[in-house]
């Protein structure tokens, strides 16, 4: 399906943090650069029927303060739209409301890059998992843009939950565990911490044996 290797290692991951009016937030950022013009780019994250190709089928209304859905996963409201250089979106799912930046960037000879921030109040969810229980599943997104890009062609999302499920998917998350666990580890955490979340996250991906939570 993919080098797995190779888009590990295309994928830059930061962990962090930032002020809101609720409180401090804690905050993953995911980045990529393709071979595609940032306009191509943009049209590839916003017309309902790109993103389908590569993420998730998607229904609403994609313009600035219209409500968007994509299909088994999460919703929100479009907050900012400044074509082509990104957007902001509430990401409402399980009950929870956490915020999601796109930002893209032309990088010269006809290369673009993309970068996803996600905010979101920590909850014991985090304390458990990490950063991974977010990261992995944009790592997974950034695999269907890769093979969407360099082919032009729809990703089969059976396809992908398969090879998600197969050893060669099963060693791509847990890589992008270690990924992050090594972002967290760079915003601070301490690493002891920060293996063991990465372990649990592993875990509740592909079933390994995972250590026991962290105490409350």
């Amino acid at each position: 399906m993919i080098d797995v290797n190779q888009q590990i290692n295309a994928v830059r991951r930061q962990v962090g943090t930032r002020m809101l009016e609720a409180g401090e937030a804690v905050t993953v950022t995911i980045g990529q650069t393709y071979d595609t013009t940032v306009e191509d780019l943009w049209e590839a994250c916003t017309d309902p029927e790109r993103i389908a190709r590569w993420f998730l089928p998607v229904s609403g209304d994609l313009r600035l303060h219209g409500r968007y859905q994509f299909e088994g996963n999460a919703g929100g409201v479009v907050e900012r739209c400044d074509p082509p250089k990104g957007f902001s979106a509430t990401w409402e799912f399980g009950g929870n409301v956490s915020w999601i930046e796109v930002r893209l960037t032309p990088e010269g000879d006809g290369r673009a890059r993309f970068e996803l921030e996600h905010i979101a109040l920590p909850e014991d969810h985090w304390e458990q998992f990490g950063p991974g229980a977010v990261g992995i599943g944009w790592d997974m997104g950034l695999v269907g843009l890769a093979l969407h890009l360099s082919t032009g062609q729809p990703v089969d999302l059976a396809a992908g939950a398969a090879w998600a499920a197969s050893e060669e998917g099963k060693t791509f998350t847990a890589l992008s565990s270690d990924r992050w666990a090594d972002a967290d580890i760079a915003a601070g955490t301490d690493e002891a911490k920060a293996r063991a979340a990465a372990a649990r996250t592993t875990a509740a991906y592909t079933g390994a044996p995972a250590p026991d939570a962290p105490e409350s």
